[in-house]
């Protein structure tokens, strides 16, 4: 039976299905700040500094764990795709919950070493006595709900590796709408303060999963089961340990980045830093258009390679790749127009907007620099080239590396933007480049150019 959503190993690759995975998954991805956009305003109405400072270093401390863990996603979304391209029911059904039976354990242990993650959080990030206070009271709420995350990134890769993104965007909505709805109720309806916006996280964790896993079984049905055996055969796990390890290592060099970028930016004063901080939202904002299409070459690329289908491994490559370059263009092109607007929009102060507006080029070339870097991402992941993807990654960060110490004394902060854009151009063209070589190494080395242009 072929499932709604999938294609046979044999067609081609065409717009309409790129379009049909990417399109749902930006927009779940873009209902993703609208919950910190909420978050902020209830906590923000009720009039404490102290609280916002709290809440805001705590969505940093959660963002940093749960970004480092989101390889329970991509990974099992690139092994999904290649057991449904292979025809492999049985293993496809297997790595859901393979990967679920990681997530209870891993979450669990984030949860049982809470204390010194929050507490070396604390001391990096900073901030008063009240408002470490409040990071406190929110942080030991929101890290109950560790495994209940994990176990969602599963199913959600689980879903998008079948190439049911609408699936996907249900499950966010449902999430984040919740989520929203949950955190209004709590501190406006009943003043919870804000441990209403973290346990409007938790049961929202809860409710998705529950949602995930009916969804799992409607849809599925008995062909979502998978025998014991088969879950925790040992080589199948080795493989996915290995996946999900490169893509953590790949993950936690991406976080280490821009962390620099914000640390170095802040030594530069805090002008600088305050305009670093409005114009990297602008790679941040364009990063969710690209990340839908990024999704869509994780789940036609592994289907491809699952079913050992070389020319259509091309045509998934050439037809995401071309989409995320004209993305990337398209957003570069219109954050360099409204760039000034929306920087008159985000602050309010006259000398920060003059000094976002001096560095809005490096900031509006960013989703066109890196467009090569999200796809192939996706690419690298669909296929399971994990290390190279990795490597690269490491490759990459030396390189910018060696460019902010040689630019940063002589061109202060367009020097640490220059090396920014050397690190995502320097990802995509690597990345670009050795995935001809990964080809021949998946199929053999015949005609591999021609699978790319066809």
């Amino acid at each position: 039976m072929t499932i709604v959503g999938e294609a046979p190993a044999s067609a081609r690759v065409t717009h309409g299905q790129v379009l049909r995975i990417a399109l749902p998954m930006t927009l779940a991805y873009l209902s993703t700040p609208l919950l910190g956009f909420t978050d902020t305003t209830v906590i923000g109405r009720l009039g404490s500094a102290e609280l916002l400072g709290g809440l805001a270093i705590g969505a940093i401390l959660f963002d940093f764990i749960f970004t480092v863990f989101n390889f329970l996603r991509m990974g099992t979304t690139g092994l999904t795709a290649q057991a449904i391209g292979a025809g492999d029911r049985a293993g496809a059904a297997a790595i859901l919950w393979r990967a679920l039976s990681i997530s209870l354990p891993v979450g669990l242990a984030i949860i049982a070493l809470a204390g010194p993650i929050r507490e070396t959080g604390l001391a990096l990030m900073g901030g008063g006595a009240e408002v470490q206070a409040a990071t406190r009271r929110y942080f030991d709420i929101r890290i109950l709900a560790a495994p209940l995350t994990l176990a969602n990134y599963a199913v959600l890769g689980w879903f998008l590796g079948h190439g049911r993104a609408g699936i996907g965007l249900l499950l966010q909505t449902v999430l984040n709408g919740t989520n929203i709805a949950l955190s209004v109720s709590f501190v406006i309806g009943l003043g919870w303060s804000i441990e209403g916006v973290a346990w409007a996280t938790l049961i929202a964790e809860a409710v998705a999963l529950c949602a995930g896993l009916v969804l799992v079984a409607g849809i599925h049905g008995r062909q979502a089961l998978a025998p014991p055996t088969l879950v925790f055969d040992g080589a199948r796990f080795a493989r996915l340990f290995a996946v999900n390890r490169d893509i953590m290592i790949r993950s936690t060099a991406l976080l280490f980045v821009f962390a620099f970028f914000t640390a170095e930016g802040a030594h530069l004063g805090d002008l600088v830093l305050a305009a670093n901080a409005v114009l990297v939202n602008f790679f941040f904002l364009a990063s969710y258009f690209l990340d839908g299409l990024a999704v869509a070459a994780e789940q036609l690329v592994g289907t491809a390679i699952g079913a050992r289908a070389r020319a259509r491994a091309g045509q998934a490559i050439r037809l995401t790749v071309g989409w995320g370059l004209a993305m990337g263009l398209v957003a570069a092109a219109v954050l360099f127009a409204a760039g000034p607007a929306i920087i008159d929009f985000v602050t309010t102060a006259q000398p920060v907007r003059e000094a976002a507006r001096v560095y809005l080029p490096w900031a509006a070339a960013t989703p066109l620099v890196g467009a090569l870097a999200f796809e192939f991402d996706g690419v690298y992941i669909g296929a399971t080239w994990s290390r190279e993807m990795r490597n690269w990654m490491l490759a990459s960060v030396a390189l910018a590396g060696i460019v902010w110490w040689i630019a940063l004394p002589v061109l202060g902060n367009h020097g640490l933007w220059l090396a920014l854009l050397v690190f995502l151009g320097a990802r995509g063209i690597t990345l670009a480049l050795r995935c001809p070589r990964n080809l021949d190494r998946e199929f053999g080395a015949a005609s591999t150019l021609e699978a790319i242009s066809r």
